[in-house]
């Protein structure tokens, strides 16, 4: 992808990323800054301790050294990208940052994380920040990493911090489990790479975990007024022979699609614009089938069987609104 922001945020608290400490949060606390949510400001609001702000602030550092907060990711990864967002902090920023990653067991805790023993990698030298605005870093690492430290120099507010990149499941795990497995699922390394739209829900949000929470939370399409239907593709985490699918439509009652058909491609290395344009690369799965308001619609006898598959494109007819997409395959021991 051309923009790592079309990637999944690692460290968002939908995930289940959490921020396990900070030296300082003295005038806002560390778990906004992996909040899901867009940062907000609310004028002339003020705490016991200062002004109100929707992020992690420090105090004003009075001696040399620096501050830093350590965040679990919620899913561990391949990252790609980091954005230290600043919103609505002005006067009060961090002149620069720098950040640490490490891979370790999932429920280390913060002595131990930050003991001498754990082997941090920098992946973001000390870079200057703008205040105010999205700040935005590429990074080139290749390693799995499930935890990141944040350091802010010397102190200051930051609203944000996304983590983006690639999900990088424990698949040797969940093979010896067995079983199946949900391959477009984010937390089993699935990414929707392209939809036709989505003015009114991000594609993303198809393949995040449980079931939607509001309309908000799932994938939706504006009004269609010409020819045509809409589509999402799915890069699914691992190759696999498609056994059972689920069209969710929860809390899409007056705007779920019509119909929905589910298309399957065997295509390891081509690039998404190459399978969106591509005819001949798709095999039905699922055939146009009618899809009910507000309903979890499960699919098994009704599938195809087209062999393993690499990636997957739900049709919807005409457009609408589609909380989650759920496709499970066999796992082999």
């Amino acid at each position: 992808m051309d923009d790592f922001r079309d990637l999944v945020d690692l460290a968002s608290e939908r995930l289940g990323g959490a921020a396990l400490a900070a030296n300082d949060e003295f005038f806002a606390g560390r778990e906004n800054l992996v909040k899901a949510s867009a940062p907000v400001f609310r004028e002339g609001e003020y705490t016991d301790r200062g002004k109100w702000m929707d992020g992690w602030e420090t105090r004003r550092r009075r001696e040399a050294g620096y501050d830093w907060c350590l965040v679990r990711l919620g899913l561990p990864g391949i990252i790609r990208g980091l954005v230290v967002d600043t919103a609505h902090f002005k006067g009060n920023f961090p002149q620069a940052c720098s950040v640490e990653a490490c891979e370790a067991p999932g429920q280390a805790n913060p002595e131990t994380l930050m003991g001498g023993a754990t082997r941090w990698t920098e992946i973001l030298a000390r870079s200057e920040l703008g205040g105010d605005r999205e700040n935005a870093f590429a990074i080139a690492n290749d390693s799995r990493f499930t935890h990141v430290r944040l350091n802010i120099y010397p102190d200051g507010g930051v609203a944000r911090l996304r983590v983006f990149g690639l999900v990088a499941p424990d698949w040797p795990r969940l093979l010896r489990a067995g079983g199946e497995a949900d391959l477009a699922c984010v937390e089993n390394g699935g990414l929707v790479l392209l939809a036709s739209d989505m003015f009114f829900g991000s594609r993303h949000n198809l393949i995040l975990p449980g079931r939607g929470r509001g309309m908000s939370d799932g994938w939706e399409t504006r009004r269609r007024r010409g020819p045509g239907h809409d589509w999402a593709i799915v890069r699914l985490g691992r190759a696999g022979a498609i056994r059972r699918a689920e069209v969710d439509t929860a809390h899409f009652k007056g705007n779920a699609p019509g119909s929905c058909s589910i298309d399957v491609a065997n295509a390891p290395d081509a690039a998404a614009p190459v399978l969106a344009d591509s005819r001949d690369a798709w095999r039905e799965l699922l055939p146009r089938t009618p899809l009910q308001p507000h309903t979890l619609h499960r699919f098994e006898e009704e599938l195809a069987q087209p062999g393993e598959a690499t990636h997957a494109r739900l049709n919807i007819f005409p457009d609408g609104g589609v909380s989650r997409l759920r496709l499970f395959a066999p796992l082999a021991r």
